[in-house]
């Protein structure tokens, strides 16, 4: 049995809230109601299963969206970015604190996987000698999960090599009780984690984080150990804008504006951040006055932002790319108004957002889809749960059915509503998405289910 989940974005409380510990608690009882049921084979019989496998794909923890890499300007000897050289002992050092941080803040959450690792959630009723369940003995079989990390785009820092890094690691796998080996890197690809690219087979999945098909928040140049534009923006538009408002205006500003713009991380699309905060501001606001004083503090940062050597640096000669879309949505006269940004954002999301769009296409080129080793193709990434079919050959029963699944999110929303995004209206909820693979005869011979859920 193989399940599969991503895009936790569990982050340090500095930024948006992460999804709640009861988020974690109905997960795990999910997972011990799916092995109960996993249990009973083809023939109707009652066989206990000896393990489970856990594959996070991906934004899992996310030192990213975290303001603890904000405490230096670029002038200063000790700024560091996530973009900085990872060479500099500066780097594994912030790397090292907002982890820390995020463990602590999310210490609830990560102890009921721990739990589930050291075999204490899941315990399931011997069979008895007809083969069926016997719940009337007080032996309880346990079944250990074996908890695989990959990383995304939002930790890929926990794929560089090297010694301070590795102890980073440690920490991590000691919090969550992984499996991971602790002289490895955590995988971005199968091929670099032998042991889980053979659990994979043997439920016929292949599964990749899916950042590698989106432009903005990966580097098709330079690869996974670097930062992309996507990092930028976070870091020192969405993670600062907030901090850079209550450091200018703090006493001045009406209660709850603060919040509502750390939630800029969890405003879907990322690009539709100027729209979540033109709407908080005269949500909050109140007065003209004040929404100029927060408009220039935009255009500042956008300013500052669109300068930044790294930034400049993604900027292609002789074509409209990224760094020119970015360009039309942050620089910004100081005559523009926000509905003005927010035209241009909207234009910029139909023509050019990948993560609105589904990533099923490029399951036909993974070469697990091509030459048949996987009948199931899954990414996360886009933090929309699909399910499409890909091909299939052969007739009943011994149809072969490949599709492409993705995994969704577990995560505090404001999803923008579609009816008139000029109004800025946003819808606030939390979604919690898991996929079950089973091999051989478990589940009385099913191939796969998955559970999205959503609650307000």
């Amino acid at each position: 049995m193989l399940v599969i989940i991503s895009d936790l974005h569990l982050g340090d409380g500095t930024t948006a809230d992460s999804i709640a510990t009861n988020a974690f608690r109905l997960f795990s009882n999910r997972l011990r109601e799916t092995a109960y049921y996993a249990s009973y084979r083809s023939d109707g019989t009652y066989r206990p299963i000896e393990s489970l496998d856990l594959v996070l794909l991906g934004d899992i923890l996310d030192p990213l969206h975290s303001t603890l890499w904000l405490d230096a300007a670029p002038a200063d000897v000790t700024y560091i970015r996530p973009w900085s050289n990872f060479n500099n002992p500066l780097f594994a050092a912030k790397l090292a604190q907002t982890t820390q941080a995020i463990i602590a803040e999310n210490r609830k959450s990560l102890e009921i996987l721990r739990r589930c690792a050291a075999g204490e959630t899941i315990l399931l009723p011997p069979a008895n000698q007809l083969g069926q369940p016997d719940t009337d003995s007080k032996q309880r079989i346990s079944v250990p999960v074996r908890i695989h990390y990959m990383i995304g785009n939002h930790d890929w820092y926990y794929h560089i090599q090297g010694s301070a890094f590795d102890e980073i690691r440690k920490t991590i796998i000691d919090s969550l009780g992984l499996s991971n080996p602790l002289e490895s890197v955590f995988p971005y690809d199968l091929s670099e984690y032998p042991q889980l690219h053979e659990v994979m087979e043997k439920h016929k999945v292949y599964a990749r984080h899916g950042d590698c098909y989106d432009k903005f928040n990966y580097n098709s140049e330079m690869g996974r150990n670097h930062a992309a534009l996507g990092d930028m923006f976070t870091m020192d538009i969405c993670n600062r804008y907030p901090v850079e408002v209550q450091k200018r205006y703090g006493d001045e500003l009406p209660a709850g504006i603060i919040d509502s713009l750390r939630r800029i991380t969890n405003v879907r699309p990322a690009l539709a951040a100027p729209l979540w905060i033109s709407g908080q501001i005269r949500r909050h606001a109140g007065t003209a006055g004040l929404e100029m004083q927060l408009k220039k503090v935009w255009d500042d940062l956008c300013d500052e932002f669109l300068e930044l050597e790294v930034v400049r640096q993604e900027d292609k000669a002789f074509s409209f790319d990224t760094v020119d879309m970015l360009q039309l949505a942050l620089k910004i006269t100081r005559r523009t108004s926000f509905e003005t940004v927010n035209d241009i954002v909207l234009w910029i999301r139909n023509r050019f957002w990948d993560n609105d769009r589904s990533f099923a296409e490029h399951a036909l080129t993974e070469a697990a889809f091509l030459d048949c080793t996987a009948n199931y193709i899954v990414y996360g990434h886009t933090h929309h749960h699909e399910i499409a079919p890909l091909d299939s050959s052969g007739d009943p029963p011994a149809a072969r059915d490949q599709l492409y699944f993705n995994s969704g999110t577990w995560h505090s929303y404001f999803d923008l509503a579609i009816k008139d995004p000029t109004q800025q209206k946003f819808i606030p909820y939390e979604t919690l998405t898991y996929l079950t693979f089973y091999k051989d005869d478990e589940r009385g011979g099913q191939h796969f289910e998955t559970w999205s859920g959503a609650y307000a």
